[in-house]
């Protein structure tokens, strides 16, 4: 795999910033916007409630509510997919509204946690309910605003539980603490979510990962907003380079300025026999002997996939670990990566928080299922540069992340 590869923006920048924009009182004008399964739904949950947005091309104008969200008088019926960040940033922004709202998704959806979400936004004044089993969707809001005040929520099953609390916390009646207790996973995605607030005018302050606090009545104000390009995606491609033997550029990720927790997997990849090119704006990753790594991948959890799938042309073993909660995500990732590589011929252990992979054994062509994941499928995509006859039964499970993948990716073959 030899070239240049534009990445488009960043989905998890893309939710953060419609639902800013949603919230603050004038027009926003969000650039380099991710248009793909994911931010449809929080787009349309968004417009549900009041805002209106106009995609531009690449970019979204978006005229917002002031936090004046529209009311549900008769019962609001919010479908989400497997959009697991939509229905978590969702299920604070709707309790912000009046009346009765049901968030909902596909089965796999209903086997996605958000109990400690719940909890928490309970003990701040909402009102939220489980039909069904608890602590699962469906979830049945009786919103009426949120209060504030104070609350503690654990770290170790989803950063995603705080970034919500403190997307709406502006707009609560009172000032909103949230204690952090154990370990908080995925730090760089909190980060993320208090560049974004702090960029459309919200205060946050905080001690660490510990304490963060943010001020009622400092809403958001319309921003130009340029979303930076997904170093989660980029990651494929810098995979793919390392796996082949190849050079890739991905011409508009720039390794110094990005608040993404991924870019990270370039050091990775560097300590794997790689070599790296780091410059503003861009980053060349030229594929090496490749050995094995002993690595935490706690703040960057969705390119564990990525990793998986260049172990196997690595020598010796590569050992993953701290990131048990990516069981829960679109698929169980662990099981996942270790029922599909082990279809190819590979060795591969689960652990509790991880993976062992052994890598330089003989592997073969086969069909393989990415568990309707995008992340897997990508992953196996590295997999099939070195492996003829590798066949992925759903390749359109990509559009979930990254809808010109296979484009982008056949371009560079």
């Amino acid at each position: 795999m030899n070239g240049s590869v534009p990445i488009p923006g960043s989905k998890s920048l893309s939710h953060r910033a419609m639902i800013a924009a949603a919230l603050a009182d004038g027009e926003s004008l969000l650039k380099g916007v991710l248009f793909c399964g994911d931010t449809d739904y929080t787009r349309k949950a968004l417009e549900m409630l009041g805002a209106v947005m106009a995609p531009r091309g690449e970019d979204l104008l978006v005229q917002g509510t002031g936090g004046r969200l529209k009311r549900a008088a008769s019962g609001i019926n919010v479908f989400m997919g497997n959009a697991g960040t939509t229905l978590r940033f969702l299920l604070s922004v709707v309790s912000l509204s009046r009346g009765e709202f049901v968030l909902d998704g596909s089965p796999r959806m209903r086997q996605r946690p958000v109990g400690i979400l719940a909890h928490a936004l309970n003990a701040l004044g909402a009102r939220v309910r489980f039909p069904g089993k608890t602590g699962f969707p469906p979830v049945l809001v009786e919103a009426r605003g949120l209060s504030g005040g104070s609350v503690e929520i654990p770290g170790e099953e989803s950063s995603q539980h705080l970034s919500s609390l403190l997307l709406a916390a502006p707009y609560a009646r009172e000032d909103t603490e949230v204690r952090v207790t154990g370990q908080l996973l995925s730090r760089p995605y909190v980060d993320m979510t208090v560049k974004v607030m702090e960029a459309f005018g919200a205060g946050v302050s905080r001690q660490g990962y510990e304490l963060f606090r943010v001020k009622s009545g400092e809403h958001y104000q319309p921003r130009t907003f340029t979303i930076e390009a997904d170093v989660s995606a980029a990651g494929y491609f810098w995979a793919g380079a390392a796996v082949s033997g190849g050079s890739v550029t991905t011409v508009n990720v720039d390794p110094f300025a990005t608040s993404q927790g991924d870019i990270g997997f370039l050091d990775i990849l560097e300590e794997m026999g790689c070599r790296v090119k780091r410059e503003p704006g861009k980053v060349t990753v030229q594929g090496g002997t490749l050995n094995g790594v002993e690595v935490d991948m706690g703040t960057m959890p969705d390119t564990v996939p990525t990793l998986a799938a260049v172990a196997l042309f690595a020598t010796g073993k590569t050992v993953i670990r701290n990131v048990a909660h990516i069981r829960l995500k679109e698929s169980d990732r662990i099981g996942a990566v270790a029922a599909e590589w082990k279809r190819l011929g590979a060795r591969v252990e689960e652990l509790p928080d991880g993976l062992v992979v052994e890598g330089g054994l003989p592997l073969k062509g086969a069909s393989v299922d990415p568990h309707h994941d995008h992340r897997i499928a990508m992953s196996l995509a590295v997999i099939g540069l070195r492996v003829p006859g590798l066949a992925i039964t759903d390749k359109t499970c990509v559009n979930k992340s990254f809808p010109t993948f296979w484009d982008l990716w056949d371009a560079l073959r």
